[in-house]
């Protein structure tokens, strides 16, 4: 089948936004299993470099399954390649 008989065939996506709802997060850790990759989202809390304690408030918790991660793996790697294209590289955010 051609790209194009498939573009025809393939189902309309209809974006839902009706119970989004906007969380702002400056760390995120991951960890997985075989059946499930678990993104946690939530912000340094800690002002003061030096401290011996970083209280990060935890405010999110994504489980996705691998075929979802691996598509959001892809997708994040061409947004931040377009980012940089834009604006400059992106340190990995251990400067500083």
């Amino acid at each position: 089948m051609t790209d194009k008989k498939q573009a025809q065939n393939a189902p309309k996506l209809k974006w839902d936004d009706s119970n989004m709802r906007s969380s702002y997060a400056n760390v995120c850790n991951v960890s997985s299993t075989r059946e499930e990759v678990t993104l946690l989202f939530g912000t340094n809390q800690t002002w003061h470099t030096g401290q011996k304690e970083v209280a990060i408030n935890l405010s999110d918790r994504i489980i996705l399954n691998p075929f979802a991660a691996k598509r959001l793996s892809n997708l994040l790697g061409k947004v931040v390649e377009e980012y940089e294209n834009r604006f400059g590289t992106i340190g990995d955010g251990s400067e500083g």
